[in-house]
This record gives structure tokens, C-alpha cells and sequence, in this order.
């Protein structure tokens, strides 16, 4: 049964959550922990994002400085299969196009398919920590690309023209949208026409950027009703648990924090008072998605698992 089809037979807004891998260095068991917390209030799914590696320079110990690939923290792959054979709860790992190349991505297909973890999101990824020679890769520009390349391994056909038995079990997939518009759509028209096509293309359902004023997603679900995009639009939501987040969270992911909320940050003197106004925030927004009938709540957890558990005790 695909996401999809998760979310649809169940007549309450479904409970879904993101992991963030562990640093390298550290044990799955931060992975286990988060789940461990959550595992109550009967995920659908659980995320796992996907990081590429970074080109660092390095002096050596004869003094020569050289170049290093460094990948920070784990791929997806093995932490959903883990997770899925560990608590039999759909994992979805992120594939991103930016910093893989198309031959990884494939390679990344097969172990996935033979591990029997069939669901993936599909994203661009961050380009911004990219350096020139991994801005040659040969690799999709946009996840319509990354589309295109899991459409055709579910018919068999390889990245070299090749074909080969289809898999028993074809992937699935979401993508992401833009409440408040990408950073580098022109307009709103553009950022529903884009959304549209990834439907048109095979995505199953959406799930939204963070975002802090339901307004916000609630018209732009609108427009997309009114442009013919039907499939599920999950809200994101992320309670804030940090002082800073009131300017990083902006900066970062290009989301507007209300006033009302940023008035209250202001006033927080430490990050413990923080996340008290996060929770309520969270709160605040996510008994009002509910009410209005939302199809599923997927929690940005990235370092609030406590707070989102507060959240979904009163939510779920």
C-alpha cells in the first residue's frame, strides 16, 4: 500500500514525522530514541533525509593543502531499512538530485527495491554548500529529473537504455511544495505551475516546506484545487525550540514567522522559554489544520522530538 493510499483510508489527519542521520560517529540508537518517543501515536511514516557530501580543504602533515570529500552523515538507505525491518513503520528516504550523480541514484534504486523500502520523497536538495566540481556531476538539475529516472526503473528500463525485469513492488513517491513560494520560482503562478507538473509527472502526494501561517496553506491549497491538482498536500509543520530559530528558520527555508509569533520569541530570554512558545504556537496551528480537515500532519523534528511530542499528545 502506497503513502497515498495510507492517508487516504484513514478518515483522521495521519501522524508522520522527519528524522535527521546521525552525525558520523554516532550510533543509530539517536534514530531509535526519536522513534522510541513518537511510536504512540501511530506514525504512518517516518522520513529520513539525505545529505551529499562536501569538498573540504585540508592541510596535510607535510603542510600541502588538499582536497577532501567529506560526507558529514549517514545516506538514508541503510537507516530506512532499519527502521522499517526494526519497527515494521513505512520508512521514506529522501532522493535528491543535487550533489548525486544519475549512476548513484540508480545504485541507491536497486539496494533500495532489493531491501524492499518503496516509497521515497523526491528533491533538487540543497545546492548552496556545492562546489564547481560537484556542480559537474551528472546530475538531474531539478527533481522532475529525478522523476523521470524512478518512473523508468519501475518500467525496467536502466539508466543506460538497458532493460531489466521491473521490480515486483514499484516506488511510490511524494514531493515537495511551496506555500510560500520556492526561492527561486518568480511568482506564486509559477510555483503551482511547477507543483502541477510534478503531479502530472507521477507524484503521489505533496508535503509542504515548514511553514508558520496556516493562511498560507490553506490558499495555496486552494490554488491548487483550482489549477486540478487532487492529490494529498500534507502540511509541514516544525515547532520552533530555539531563541535563534526566529531569524534562522527564515534564512534558511524562506518561511515568514508572523508577528504575533516573532513578538513572543523577542521576549524569550533563554531556549527554554523558547520552546514553551513553540509548543503553543504549534499547537495553536495544528488543532486548527485538524479542524479544517487536513489529511496528515508531518512533523519537522530535526532536534525537537519533545516538543512534537507534547504536540501530538494533545493532537493525537
Amino acid at each position: 500500500m502506497k503513502i497515498s493510499e495510507l492517508i487516504y483510508q484513514d478518515p483522521k489527519p495521519v501522524f508522520s514525522f522527519e528524522l535527521l542521520p546521525p552525525l558520523k560517529g554516532n550510533s543509530i540508537r539517536q534514530v531509535f530514541d526519536a522513534i522510541d518517543r513518537l511510536k504512540e501515536f501511530g506514525p504512518k511514516y517516518i522520513n529520513i533525509t539525505t545529505h551529499h557530501s562536501e569538498n573540504i580543504y585540508k592541510e596535510d602533515e607535510k603542510g600541502i593543502i588538499r582536497k577532501m570529500n567529506v560526507r558529514r552523515r549517514p545516506g538514508s538507505v541503510a537507516i530506512a531499512a532499519a527502521i522499517q525491518n526494526k519497527y515494521g513503520i513505512r520508512a521514506v528516504p529522501h532522493i535528491i538530485s543535487q550533489g548525486f550523480s544519475k549512476e548513484e541514484t540508480e545504485y541507491a534504486l536497486i539496494d533500495l527495491s532489493f531491501l524492499g523500502v518503496t516509497d521515497l520523497l523526491l528533491l533538487r536538495g540543497d545546492t548552496k554548500k556545492l562546489d564547481a566540481d560537484q556542480r559537474k556531476l551528472d546530475c538531474h538539475q531539478y527533481a522532475t529529473g529525478l522523476q523521470e529516472q524512478v518512473n523508468n526503473f519501475n518500467k525496467g528500463i536502466a539508466l543506460d537504455g538497458s532493460s531489466f525485469p521491473p521490480p515486483e513492488v514499484p516506488f511510490s513517491y511524494g514531493m515537495a511544495c511551496y506555500p510560500e513560494k520556492h526561492e527561486e520560482s518568480p511568482n506564486m503562478e509559477s510555483e503551482i505551475f511547477y507543483t502541477k507538473m510534478k503531479v502530472q509527472n507521477g507524484a503521489d502526494y505533496l508535503v509542504t516546506q515548514m511553514f508558520f501561517d496556516n493562511r498560507k496553506y490553506f490558499e495555496f491549497v486552494d490554488r491548487c484545487r483550482a489549477e486540478g491538482i487532487g492529490v494529498p498536500i500534507i502540511p509541514g509543520i516544525k515547532p520552533i525550540h530555539l531563541k535563534n530559530q526566529l531569524n534562522v528558520l527564515p534564512k534558511i527555508f524562506r518561511t515568514e514567522i508572523p508577528e504575533e509569533l516573532a513578538r513572543e520569541l523577542r521576549q524569550c530570554n533563554s531556549d527554554a522559554d523558547a520552546v514553551e512558545v513553540g509548543v503553543e504556537w504549534c499547537l495553536l496551528q495544528c488543532r486548527e489544520l485538524v479542524r479544517r480537515g487536513v489529511p496528515g500532519i508531518h512533523f519537522y523534528a530535526l532536534g525537537a522530538t519533545e516538543s512534537i511530542y507534547r504536540v501530538a499528545r494533545e493532537i493525537y
